[in-house]
């Protein structure tokens, strides 16, 4: 196959259990349709280079910024809620009506799986959001 990342990252997504190049020896093709059978994933050694930095990098972007599953406005009133503010007081701050930052706190604590604003604020202070710590 071609060596470009979206047909690399397309068959990945599409089910493909391996990836090789069209340069491949007949003998790798061979051992990677047998692994293959096995269940086994198979990568040309230039691919997988590129698929493990792939997932490096997405990992390092998502250890960089606590909860990725939120948007920068569910953090950022997550943040605040976690330094104690009232829905009132992030309203103010945030230029929102008090029913958005109720709305907002919602969809965080659903996003979280968090039954209450307190595990929220729990979950964030964790994850080095709220005031720090003295």
């Amino acid at each position: 196959m071609s060596d470009d990342d979206d047909s690399v990252f397309a068959a990945l997504r599409a089910g493909a259990r391996g990836y090789l190049l069209k340069e491949s020896e007949g003998a790798d093709i061979a051992r990677a349709v047998r692994a293959a059978a096995r269940s086994e994933a198979v990568f040309g050694p230039r691919i997988a280079d590129r698929v493990l930095a792939f997932f490096a990098s997405s990992r390092a972007r998502s250890a960089a910024v606590p909860f990725p599953e939120l948007t920068d406005r569910e953090r950022e009133v997550l943040d605040l809620v976690a330094h104690g503010l009232p829905n009132a007081a992030i309203a103010a701050r945030l230029f929102l009506s008090e029913k958005t930052v109720r709305n907002r706190v919602s969809d965080v604590l659903t996003k979280l799986h968090a039954v209450s604003r307190a595990e929220a604020v729990a979950l964030a202070r964790d994850a080095g959001l709220g005031p720090s710590p003295s």
